[in-house]
């Protein structure tokens, strides 16, 4: 790509292959038809996990065939974020936009995510989609996984399963994300001040989909709402988190310390009871909850001045 296209660039598409697909190609012909159209100037950047090793013998053609195409191989085994994360390192174009390999939405809607952008309106468009083709378990899970997401956040999300995201270059590289956070790219955004507005996609899907996971895929859904909630809400205040546990652990050992002791000054025996060895554990268990939030608490204030999640919007001078 000449020096002159890359200073042109208007999106940067990032696309990781973090599993077996085949649908790379007709995937960058049908959006890259659509910026043609909406005469915007786009590269394609494909994130290869190293582990599917059939995809990038295409990629390479597709790079040689295609001068917008860029692909990046990973040598190591890492996850969708880390792939993310690498894409946006490497991205020329003033907005950046994820897009799964496999269809989520109509290419041809692809312009009403990016205008708002474009209109200086928003920093990050998200989009939802509508006029679902999966299954409607499916489509009942995602509701109830979004709607509880919103009630703990206070954020408007109603669809984070879509993987579909357009944001200003300078949000896509000040959004740290890890593990399985990039579900979580918007709320994140919103937590760093940057304005976040929900767009309506229509679907298409190529994918079959029964709506129906292993029982370790619901845990692991249920850890990362508990991740995202932590990270809104006690990320610089643990102790409110471990103190409240603790708190609430060391008081109900206290009322069962004070229900023993009635029993005792009453003449019962309580040396061979249970609830006397719940009491202790409870008090143990409080101390510990509670030491944890204050080790936090001193560890942030230790750090404070390196934790920068604010972002400066504009300076007048």
């Amino acid at each position: 790509m000449s020096q002159e296209i890359k200073r042109l660039i208007d999106f940067s598409f990032v696309i990781t292959l973090t599993e077996k697909v085949f649908e790379m190609e007709e995937l960058y012909l049908a959006f890259n038809a659509q910026m043609q159209v909406l005469n915007k100037q786009a590269e394609f950047i494909f994130v290869q996990n190293i582990s599917f090793q059939e995809g990038w013998k295409k990629l390479r053609e597709m790079v040689k065939r295609y001068n917008n195409c860029r692909a990046i191989r990973v040598r190591d085994v890492f996850k969708e974020s880390d792939c993310l994360t690498m894409g946006f390192e490497n991205v020329r174009g003033k907005y950046v936009v994820t897009v799964p390999i496999y269809y989520q939405v109509d290419p041809i809607d692809i312009g009403a995510l990016l205008k708002p952008l474009e209109d200086g309106d928003v920093d990050l468009t998200v989009a939802v989609r509508i006029q679902r083709k999966d299954s409607w378990l499916n489509q009942i899970e995602s509701r109830i996984y979004n709607s509880i997401i919103r009630k703990m956040t206070n954020i408007s999300t109603h669809d984070l399963g879509s993987g579909v995201i357009a944001m200003k270059a300078e949000v896509a590289k000040s959004i740290d994300i890890y593990g399985e956070l990039f579900r979580f790219i918007p709320i994140l955004a919103d937590r760093k001040g940057y304005n976040v507005k929900e767009v309506l996609m229509h679907h298409l899907s190529r994918r079959k989909k029964t709506g129906i996971y292993a029982f370790g895929a619901y845990i692991r859904r249920f850890l990362d709402i508990l991740t995202i909630f932590f990270l809104m809400k006690f990320t610089k205040k643990p102790l409110r988190f471990f103190g409240l546990i603790g708190a609430s652990c060391f008081f109900m050992a206290l009322v069962t310390g004070v229900l023993l002791t009635i029993d005792k000054i009453g003449g019962h025996a309580i040396g061979n009871r249970p609830l006397l060895v719940l009491c202790a554990l409870l008090a143990v268990l409080g101390i510990q909850l509670f030491s944890i939030g204050l080790i936090g608490e001193i560890i942030i204030f230790t750090h404070a001045k390196e934790m920068k999640e604010y972002c400066i919007e504009e300076i007048i001078e």
